[in-house]
């Protein structure tokens, strides 16, 4: 092993599950590979815990820009003196390369990094750069990317050396070992398996609308359904009295499902939001959605991620204002008499999904380094395109 490769990678995330698990992903393979990995997050932020003791954690300050100028104030502190913290931590600890996953607390890491020409890459999840990345991208080597295009690339980056590489987004072992489970659509008068999840603790426009969409359907559809459903916890009760009088073939309600790879790998279609974890589980399993975006994500990435999607022909987007009992029945009794369309839609979301993420995600990490890449998962789903194809009219 050479003095650069006994180097730790630092990987510097914000404390949310669709920051943390992509790094905790990479760190996972980086350690199967035989590299030395640190995390860095805030003082909030939930780290790998139990799973990866080998990781050491170390937390700095940062904070999110608050409301008013009391709050912008004091976020400025914050990520002042997080940024003294970085540079202090990379001086001791003189890593190879820092790779931030988005969230303020990944910017004062990525940018001491920057200052200290370490390199660095960034990891973006969604298909509109997330803020703190657009803040750091400046002074990045490589930009790993999920979707085939991403918004909010400015021009000016464009034009400088960052390479831009879609490695997708890491998703689960459970998920990925669903990677080979074929798709076999509804037919006849057989069951239907119905999956809604609004996030890991649902979405109250589903828990309203679902029953009263499914009431629309004919009585021998409904008969077919067999629907798994999370709710909030609050919203269990009354969605289950609204839905146990419609003669449903199965009906079961849960606040967190724990299967949810045995779920999506038996169900004939979705209906969920479309975060970017949640993209990355449907289409590596490829299992057609109805996506309904939640209208206050920021930058409304969540549209952007479902549009994508619908583009290539993997779902069918349904901004939550149309989302209408009305509407939900009809492209229900569409969808569920068509097995044909299902069929082609699930192929085009396993065409659009990966596996490999993770394994990519090193390979690009380690390439920047010059180290060598390894190989890719037995799925062979890599994805590598240059700066031009993956933010092509991007820009907004």
């Amino acid at each position: 092993m050479t003095d650069a490769s006994r180097k730790v990678i630092v990987l510097a995330a914000g404390g949310t599950g669709g920051h943390m698990f992509p790094a905790e992903a990479l760190a996972r393979e980086l350690l199967a590979r035989g590299r030395a990995v640190a995390l860095v997050t805030d003082r909030r932020g939930h780290a790998f815990g139990d799973s990866l003791p080998e990781v050491p954690v170390h937390r700095i300050r940062a904070a999110s820009p608050g409301g008013g100028i009391a709050g912008r104030l004091k976020a400025a502190l914050q990520m002042g003196l997080g940024l003294l913290e970085a540079r202090a931590l990379l001086r001791r600890l003189q890593p190879a390369a820092v790779v931030g996953f988005g969230g303020y607390p990944s910017v004062p890491t990525v940018y001491a990094a920057a200052h200290a020409k370490i390199p660095a890459l960034l990891h973006e999840q969604n298909a509109v750069l997330g803020r703190a990345n657009r803040m750091l991208i400046a002074g990045a080597r490589r930009l790993a990317v999920a979707f085939t295009t991403v918004a909010r690339i400015d021009e000016g980056d464009r034009a400088k050396a960052v390479q831009v590489i879609r490695t997708g987004n890491p998703v689960r072992p459970a998920v990925a070992a669903r990677r080979t489970s074929p798709y076999a659509a509804p037919a006849g008068n057989g069951p239907v398996n119905l999956l809604v999840m609004g996030g890991s603790q649902g979405a109250r426009v589903f828990s309203e609308i679902i029953p009263q969409a499914l009431a629309r359907l004919p009585e021998s559809l409904r008969a077919r359904i067999h629907l798994s459903q999370q709710c909030r916890p609050e919203d269990l009760e009354e969605a289950g009295a609204a839905l146990s009088g419609l003669g449903l073939g199965g009906l079961e309600l849960q606040s967190f499902f724990r299967d949810v790879p045995e779920r999506l790998a038996a169900c004939h279609l979705a209906v969920t939001r479309a975060g970017a974890s949640t993209i990355a589980e449907l289409t590596c399993v490829g299992r057609p959605a109805i996506l309904v975006p939640y209208p206050h994500a920021t930058d409304d990435h969540q549209t952007a991620n479902a549009r994508q999607l619908a583009e290539a022909g993997a779902a069918w987007l349904v901004p939550q204002p149309d989302f209408t009992a009305e509407t939900l029945a009809a492209r229900l009794g569409e969808l569920l008499s068509s097995p044909a369309t299902l069929g082609a839609a699930a192929d085009a979301a396993h065409r659009w999904g990966t596996a490999d993420a993770a394994s990519s995600l090193a390979d690009a990490v380690l390439g920047m380094l010059g180290a060598g890449a390894g190989t890719n998962g037995a799925n062979g789903n890599h994805h590598d395109h240059n700066a031009d194809s993956i933010a092509k009219g991007a820009a907004e």
